[in-house]
């Protein structure tokens, strides 16, 4: 039998998987993404560790420091957003200047992950998963530029991309609902809030059982229907002022074309009761012209 009915990846963030006893979850999910173990350490204090007294937020986001030192930046968001590129960015940025001390080496800049989960249709592009590096390419020879073998030996570091972000968008609703991989499984579970009994990814048999509905105290049991109806309600309020929009742009687009047809039925010398029949247009409108 499937296990249905489970808890949203965004709730169980903000509720549940920031305690130690939780890990496993998220390791298991970052494993997967980032084809390495991962070891949490802490949840780190970020913009979505913070209580809000009001849960009507399309975004989560949490902050990781894994076993390496590195952090992992796990973002989920919801409704659309043109610039959230540069959000992206941003928030990389931040991360890193927030966790080095003043008067620290370079050498000593955190490694970033930013791991972007979202709702909606981000670019444009046909897959479901995108990765994102930074690399240096010879302008002309089209060579890679290297570490140099002293950086190798001070750093500890193979390649220049290992030291800046990379950065990954999981474009959940693209998804096909075709699970090849073990991180297929994962994506599965995000889209549908459903672990089927063969997923064999890390960390997802844990998931299967402690993020189920059923198992919510009444209290959270409450609030989660709270924060579903809240998304369900933002999404509601995003699709009537796009329908709002478009009304908007078509009487517009309307009421041009009878312009239009007023200036042309006006320098033919038509009378104006006819061209106030013709376009809908009143006097006032159509002496103006």
């Amino acid at each position: 039998m499937n296990s249905r009915n489970l808890i949203r990846f965004d709730w169980a963030i903000k509720r549940l998987l920031r305690n130690k006893a939780n890990y496993t979850v998220l390791e298991g999910f970052l494993s997967e993404l980032l084809k390495e173990k991962i070891s949490i350490e802490n949840i780190l204090e970020s913009e979505g560790n913070q209580k809000f007294e009001n849960d009507k937020y399309n975004r989560v986001d949490i902050l990781v420091k894994n076993s390496k030192g590195e952090l992992v930046i796990v973002e989920i968001q919801n409704q659309n957003e043109y610039d959230y590129f540069h959000r992206m960015a941003y928030g990389t940025s931040k991360v890193i200047t927030e966790y080095i001390s003043v008067g620290e080496p370079y050498k000593n800049v955190k490694k970033v992950y930013s791991v972007n989960i979202v709702y909606f249709d981000l670019g444009q592009g046909d897959d479901y998963i995108y990765y994102g590096r930074t690399d240096f390419v010879g302008v002309h020879k089209k060579d890679k530029l290297k570490l140099s073998e002293k950086q190798v030996e001070l750093l500890g570091k193979n390649e220049p991309f290992e030291i800046f972000p990379e950065y990954y968008v999981i474009k959940v609703n693209q998804f096909d609902d075709n699970a090849i991989s073990t991180l297929d499984e994962w994506i599965f579970y995000l889209k549908n809030n459903e672990i089927r009994d063969e997923f064999t990814a890390q960390g997802i048999d844990i998931a299967k059982e402690l993020l189920r509905v059923d198992k919510l105290s009444e209290e959270d049991l409450a609030n989660y229907k709270k924060y579903q109806e809240d998304l369900r309600y933002s999404a509601s309020m995003v699709w009537t002022m796009k329908v709002d929009e478009e009304d908007r742009i078509r009487k517009e687009e309307a009421h041009n074309k009878s312009i239009n047809i007023a200036k042309e039925l006006k320098n033919s010398n038509i009378s104006i009761d006819i061209i106030v029949k013709s376009t809908g247009l009143s006097k006032e409108e159509i002496d103006s012209l």
